[in-house]
């Protein structure tokens, strides 16, 4: 179905589409957005959302949308009427409480979808579409947007690139709740291209079934039971230690990718490139390992390609003796992971909330992981994804995300929001990167008709130099570099190494296997 059909939700029984302004739940004093208006009941903005305000923790999220049809503009503004803006954070204002200073509250308000849908005037023939996408995402983040408005807004660029026909810039400011969620939000706004009436496949863990088991059974299972929880409790214990050194004293080592003070402040460069996600399912499989083991293993091998060949350049070695092994030795790099401690609202919960009026859990609870990074140049390519497994099993017997997001929360309390902003800022500094992955849809999808070709989040605002993320779409992986271009002024090269990285480590899977057909046989 193209867009030009008129993709248009309604609601069951329901005619034509409302005007192109929405009042859920404003009482009659309220005015149009940016006067703020009066709310019954006003909801106070949860810590972690306030933070995100802070200067040095002001947050954008940024999702880049490549599109396999020129977007209708009339669709795009009929449907998010009955979808988007029935969110409540969507149709808010964030008002400074007038009796208490400091504290903020979230306010109903008429939104006018003219302030948030900007088309950009774009001159036919231009020499090169993909990097007017990436200029102009660039300068996007070196803007903010007002708090007279609700804080999101969508950028229709209607010129083809090499993979799109026209590409989609939705930027929602960080305190309206976390990654997870508002991905989950504007995937609850698309439908598959097979059945337009059907909500995207998200792909979720299979619980193990219980074995019934005897006495010897019982015994084992309790025993191993008991480990699981003294390795819990173990590495619970050295992740608190860490994070108080991380705090105090421990910092990353000074490497060519590791932002300076004020990163969070410069804007950022979005670079993305697309591979195959069975490449990386063949690696897993072949590994015993999850997509995610596989994603993390195929960035510490670019980096270490990348920074090997940075520091070859520092040195202002010849071409020829940038082929070997310019690191230093034991560099500490450990990536940032954001868990997100809310229970997932679930696209089925979001549609139903915005066909329904239904009301839904939302907001930022968000605890942090340090996560080493192995740095270094491997014969076996193989070594990287096993280390990463390594790592990230042992992450996953630990209560570390629920421990750095309860201190920030005591900080809140005892000492207020700029001491635990503070300490958050400190701790995130004293890293090198942050790192994601997030799991899509598992066929392709349209946006109000609009069928996508990819993916592709990124953030800006946060105080470290280099962010990536993975973001897989069918069977495709996306992975977007976002980077402050001082601190990294050739991220596309940064980009070629983790694409070489996987091709390497999928060629050595397809090696070993033919080196085991040629034994057994």
């Amino acid at each position: 179905m193209s867009p030009k059909e008129g993709f248009i939700w309604r609601r069951k029984g329901k005619p034509n589409l409302k005007p192109v302004e929405t009042a859920r739940r404003l009482n009659e004093t309220q005015k149009d957005e940016g006067s703020g208006g009066v709310a019954e009941e006003a909801e106070p903005l949860s810590p972690s959302a306030r933070m995100f305000h802070e200067p040095n923790f002001n947050v954008y999220i940024i999702a880049i949308i490549g599109c396999k049809t020129t977007v209708d503009l009339p669709v795009i503004k009929s449907n998010l009427v009955h979808t988007l803006l029935k969110h409540p954070r969507f149709s808010s204002l964030q008002v400074e409480d007038e009796k208490e200073k400091g504290k903020f509250n979230w306010i109903p308000t008429n939104v006018n979808l003219e302030k948030h849908i900007i088309v950009p005037e774009i001159e036919p023939g231009m020499d090169s579409p993909d990097r007017f996408v990436e200029d102009y995402v660039s300068n996007l983040s070196k803007t903010t947007i007002s708090r007279t408005q609700p804080l999101w807004d969508i950028h229709i660029l209607n010129v083809k690139t090499s993979d799109a026909e026209a590409v989609g810039v939705f930027r929602i400011h960080h305190s309206l709740g976390d990654g997870t969620s508002l991905m989950s939000l504007l995937l609850a706004c698309t439908r598959q291209i097979s059945d337009p009436e059907a909500l995207p496949t998200i792909p979720v863990k299979k619980s193990k079934e219980k074995k019934h088991r005897g006495d010897y059974g019982r015994i084992w299972g309790w025993l191993l039971g008991a480990c699981w929880f003294l390795a819990l409790m173990w590495n619970t214990t050295v992740d608190i230690i860490m994070f108080g050194a991380t705090v105090l004293f421990l910092k990353d080592s000074k490497s060519p990718i590791k932002g300076p003070p004020g990163v969070e402040l410069m804007p950022r460069r979005f670079v993305y490139r697309t591979v195959s996600l069975e490449d990386i399912k063949m690696v897993k499989n072949a590994l015993n390992a999850t997509v995610n083991d596989v994603v993390l293993g195929v960035t510490q091998a670019g980096l270490s390609q990348y920074l090997n060949w940075r520091y070859a350049e520092t040195k202002k070695r010849h071409e020829a003796s940038a082929i070997g092994n310019n690191l230093p030795k034991d560099i500490r790099l450990r990536s940032t992971l954001l868990i997100n401690l809310r229970p997932s609202v679930g696209m089925q919960a979001l549609a139903a909330m915005m066909e329904k009026d239904t009301e839904v859990k939302w907001g930022n609870r968000i605890g942090y992981v340090l996560v080493p990074l192995t740095i270094a140049l491997r014969s076996n390519p193989l070594d990287y994804v096993r280390e990463a497994k390594a790592t990230i099993d042992r992450k996953k017997r630990s209560l570390e995300a629920i421990f750095t997001y309860s201190i920030a929360e005591v900080v809140l309390k005892l000492f207020g929001i700029k001491a635990a902003s503070a300490l958050s800022h400190r701790f995130i500094t004293h890293t090198t990167m942050c790192f994601s992955n997030l799991v899509g849809p598992l066929e392709e999808i349209g946006f109000y008709g609009h069928p996508l070709a990819y993916l592709a989040p990124g953030c800006y605002g946060q105080p470290h130099g280099l962010m990536v993320n993975f973001q897989s779409y069918a069977n495709k992986m996306t992975f977007v570099v976002s980077a402050d271009e001082g601190t990294i002024p050739d991220p596309h090269r940064l980009c070629n190494d983790i694409i070489k990285a996987l091709e390497l480590t999928k060629d050595a899977v397809l090696e070993r296997g033919k080196a085991r057909g040629t034994t057994s046989s």
